[in-house]
């Protein structure tokens, strides 16, 4: 069944079912948590990030606009103008979302961010990345029983059962995105992290830069580095103690405590360093913690209290 396009509904003036809220609207600064934050908790919202000089947001923005319009309220879009919101475009750059060219569209989901795209799609890809937002929101999906019930598997540490299901629902959906980083995540905890990298190494490039695939991307790369770090932790202790100004030092022992899961303990220290010298070595205090958030998860208590911090010393 098409989520998206429905045949039987009314359509109503401009492309809507007939007694529908126009899904479509402008928003700024101002409104953004309203209108997308707390909407999104009710309601998938992607944001449109566009401008007037932009070509391809010509072409991609009216596409958005008749795609969101046919899900009959079953998704918002919020446009954004990026030259008259300069403000939040700064402020959401610095927590990791990457606005630096247009248009780039982002699915919130539950109030986080769900996954983005950047330039202009076609029709056919519109409608596929909105159907991904519906399945994160619970809409009824194609396999989504059997993805709901491998994240159960994890969720109760049978990462060999998950792990089947997750190769399963890659065999019959190669594309599905949750699905290979499920996969990977569980060759992790298995620890096949050679198998695990196999697996990414063969992701789609479609799917490549999806949110789930950039995550466990991360992880794996930092359970690497981690191992390192951890062997050199009193190294580390050592010379901040002897030199606080060690931001070197500093942001490995945040990934040596990582690697030890202690996430608070390893946020903390990079504010340290952000405290101290924002700027150095091209903010890599900042950088790094940037890539904890995303091997950890938008949603992961870690990441939103961390997102606090960092927001709370930034913009203060």
């Amino acid at each position: 069944m098409d989520l998206i396009f429905d045949p039987t509904r009314q359509a109503a003036p401009g492309g809507l079912p007939a007694g529908t809220p126009d899904p479509v609207k402008d928003g700024d600064q101002r409104t953004f948590m309203a209108d997308v934050v707390e909407a999104s908790r009710e309601t998938p919202v992607l944001v449109d990030f566009w401008a007037t000089w932009c070509g391809p947001c010509k072409t991609l923005t009216p596409t958005l606009e008749k795609v969101v319009r046919a899900a009959g309220g079953r998704v918002k879009l919020v446009k954004i103008d990026i030259d008259k919101n300069r403000q939040l475009v700064q402020q959401l750059a610095q927590m990791g979302l990457p606005l630096q060219s247009v248009p780039t569209v982002v699915g919130f989901v539950q109030g986080q961010i769900a996954d983005l795209f950047q330039g202009a799609l076609p029709e056919g890809e519109v409608k596929r990345f909105i159907e991904a937002l519906l399945k994160m929101g619970g809409g009824q999906m194609p396999a989504a029983d059997l993805l709901a019930e491998a994240k159960a598997l994890v969720e109760a540490g049978d990462q060999p059962g998950a792990a089947e299901l997750f190769g399963q629902l890659v065999e019959a959906e190669p594309e599905n995105a949750e699905a290979l980083a499920g996969l990977a995540r569980c060759l992790m905890a298995l620890g096949e992290e050679e198998q695990a990298q196999e697996v990414l190494d063969q992701v789609p490039e479609k799917i490549a830069g999806h949110a789930e695939i950039a995550s466990v991307r991360s992880q794996l790369q930092l359970a690497r580095e981690g191992r390192e770090a951890r062997e050199k932790l009193g190294e580390f202790e050592r010379r901040l103690e002897a030199d606080p100004d060690d931001h070197a030092a500093r942001i490995e022992l945040a990934v040596a405590l990582n690697a030890m899961d202690k996430r608070a303990e390893a946020v903390d220290a990079l504010m340290v360093a952000i405290k101290r010298d924002r700027a150095w070595n091209d903010e890599a205090a900042r950088k790094q913690l940037l890539k904890f958030f995303e091997a950890w998860g938008f949603a992961d208590p870690a990441t939103l209290a961390g997102r606090r911090k960092l927001s709370t010393l930034l913009f203060r």
